[in-house]
């Protein structure tokens, strides 16, 4: 059995009704180093909450009663925290109202619990980044601005350049470029932009992965967006400007 990953320190809690997927992923995330509690409905998250606030709410929209949207509206008017909406909705029109509604990130059901704890460990750095997490500590002085270049955005379901152009993207286009953007500047196998796509290595048609980056590059020319993803003969991808 393999050892238990080292500790985040990142205090999860998760709010969802269905009471075998909530202790699935209360148990997988406590396995994956997270300090994780689970809550059946918004009553019993925010009694919780009070008492000790998390770091990051992993949210069900389908809850009884106060609805895992409502909960996100509410907990983004009243305290910085990440908030991560996870949920059998995948039109995009529900993502990107998610998105609006003030969570960090947007994930689809069924959930890999890898691709949940990526997501934790984004949202978790931008909240340190921005000096938001309740570390006891003062926050350090802002940086000084940089430059502004290429970044995802809202959950990473939005593609921006460095002149403020935005591109919204797909499911498979977010998982690919979300592959390139954790090694930017670096080549990416295919292989591992498959994995980043749910695929099977040994059982898929490379031709989407080259079919997923040209219709990238076209909606990026529609948008006068000069998109930096390139071919690596003999390799795979990088995204590098």
């Amino acid at each position: 059995m393999p050892s238990p990953s080292p500790r985040t320190g990142l205090r999860i809690h998760v709010i969802e009704d269905d009471e075998d997927i909530r202790a699935e992923t209360v148990f997988a995330l406590g396995e994956l180093g997270f300090d994780a509690q689970g809550f059946a409905d918004a009553p019993s998250f925010y009694k919780a909450f009070a008492l000790q606030p998390c770091d990051i709410a992993v949210v069900d929209i389908g809850l009884p009663g106060e609805s895992g949207l409502e909960i996100v509206s509410h907990l983004r008017t009243t305290r910085r925290l990440g908030l991560v909406l996870v949920t059998a909705r995948g039109r995009l029109e529900d993502r990107l109202l998610g998105l609006r509604e003030g969570a960090d990130a947007y994930l689809v059901k069924p959930v890999n619990m890898m691709e949940l704890a990526e997501t934790l460990h984004a949202v978790g750095r931008r909240l340190f980044a921005e000096g938001t997490m309740d570390d006891g500590k003062a926050a350090a002085p802002a940086a000084p601005p940089q430059a502004a270049e290429w970044r995802l955005q809202e959950g990473d379901w939005i593609l921006g350049d460095p002149e403020g152009r935005q591109m919204v993207l797909t499911t498979s286009e977010r998982a690919f470029l979300g592959c390139l953007f954790r090694q930017r500047g670096h080549a990416v196998s295919r292989d591992d932009l498959i994995r980043a796509l749910g695929g099977d290595v040994f059982d898929f048609d490379e031709h989407r992965i080259d079919a997923i980056a040209s219709r990238l590059r076209r909606k990026a020319a529609k948008l006068g967006m000069r998109l930096p993803v390139h071919s690596v003969r003999g390799t795979g991808y990088v995204f590098a400007n």
